[in-house]
């Protein structure tokens, strides 16, 4: 069994329609309870939930204070390669975009590691296109071991693979994956995904699976918001978490919350999310899961990143290039990047930042920085 199993038994429209039902006294009753189900999520998260923002904020960042504390994780992509086998309509990555390809080696990933290190990360994500066969394990396996002598937690955001791959992965040191569905519409999904082996809807879909009985200690996962209608979609993701924690409780897990951003052969958002309803949705995440892990990227505005970050978030990029060799290069070409970063503020600036609201940067993973 799979989440695909659970998935497969939700109906899209049954699910948007439940939402868009809920009612003031729906959001008034969850908000009055402690422990939240997934249909409290649905009233906190429902246009109904609207004027009740300040009160789930208020709430939000007192359950993020008691189980987090005034602490604020930081940690860093490091792009290895741009080259991609799949022909996605949201990426700058996709096969089908002219843009100049490029593949880190040995040598070049050491200068991007020590231009990092320099900034005082110890936690990276290292990020690839989606290309098995030119960066697929081959690659994987010479480039994880020096990258992990110099970092204390190696996350990847890559292909979905197999458990095994996984598994052995982990041997070389990896301690986190990012796997984000892009959207739970299967029918929207096609949609985007139109060559490669990213087309499997349900591969991808039980990637979280394969990674929990791999052994891996942190698993991220979400939706790109704007691919379908964002509140429908992230009921999904909340509906997979509870999934995942009741069926791996030894691992841990993380979401984030990508908004569609500018990329070279752009795609208008089907559904546009306002900064305000980003911010109802990341309280509802926090209210219906007090110890889930919530990432805020550099695809945010600066004024908005400081704003929000007391109020659920416990992890944020900082200082992040999109393309390979944008951190060592003395001239990083901007046509290698993925897609455009709106927070460009150095490291230091966004650090000085989350100290002026009061929390304390971590700049090695919780589960490191908590262990010792």
């Amino acid at each position: 069994m799979s989440y695909v199993d659970v998935w497969k038994q939700l109906s899209w429209d049954d699910v948007r329609l439940s939402i868009y039902s809920k009612t003031a006294a729906d959001v008034e009753r969850a908000l009055r309870k402690s422990k939240r189900d997934l249909e409290d999520f649905k009233a906190l998260i429902s246009p109904a939930a609207e004027p009740y923002l300040e009160q789930m904020a208020q709430q939000s960042a007192a359950l993020t204070r008691k189980r987090f504390g005034h602490t604020m994780a930081f940690y860093v992509p490091l792009y290895l390669s741009n080259l991609c086998a799949n022909a996605c309509t949201y990426c700058g990555f996709s096969m089908e975009n002219r843009i100049k390809r490029r593949t880190l080696n040995t040598a070049e990933i050491e200068r991007e590691c020590q231009a990092i290190k320099a900034m005082h990360f110890d936690s990276v994500l290292l990020v690839t296109g989606e290309h098995e066969r030119k960066v697929g394990m081959e690659y994987f396996r010479d480039a994880l071991p020096p990258i992990k002598q110099q970092f204390s937690y190696l996350a990847m955001e890559v292909q979905p693979l197999d458990q095994h791959e996984y598994a052995e992965l982990k041997t070389l040191g990896l301690d986190a994956v990012m796997v984000y569905q892009e959207t739970y519409s299967a029918s929207t999904y096609a949609q985007h995904h139109l060559r490669g082996n990213k087309m499997d809807f349900e591969y991808r879909l039980a990637t979280p699976d394969r990674l929990a009985k791999a052994g891996i200690d942190k698993i991220g996962i979400g939706a790109l918001i704007g691919l379908e209608e964002w509140r429908t979609d992230c009921f999904f993701v909340a509906n997979h978490l509870d999934y995942l924690e009741r069926t791996y409780w030894q691992t841990r897990y993380s979401i984030s919350f990508p908004r569609l951003r500018p990329c070279e052969g752009g795609l208008q958002p089907k559904s546009v999310m306002s900064d305000r309803q980003l911010v109802q949705l990341i309280c509802a995440y926090r209210l219906f899961n007090p110890e889930v892990e919530l990432s805020l990227s550099t695809r945010e505005a600066p004024d908005f990143r400081d704003n929000v970050l007391p109020l659920g978030i416990t992890s944020m990029s900082a200082g992040s290039k999109t393309q390979p060799g944008g951190y060592a290069d003395d001239e990083p070409e901007p046509e290698l990047e993925q897609f455009a970063i709106s927070d460009e503020r150095s490291v230091a600036a966004v650090a000085d930042a989350v100290k002026r609201h009061g929390f304390e940067v971590v700049w090695k993973d919780w589960h490191h920085a908590y262990s010792g």
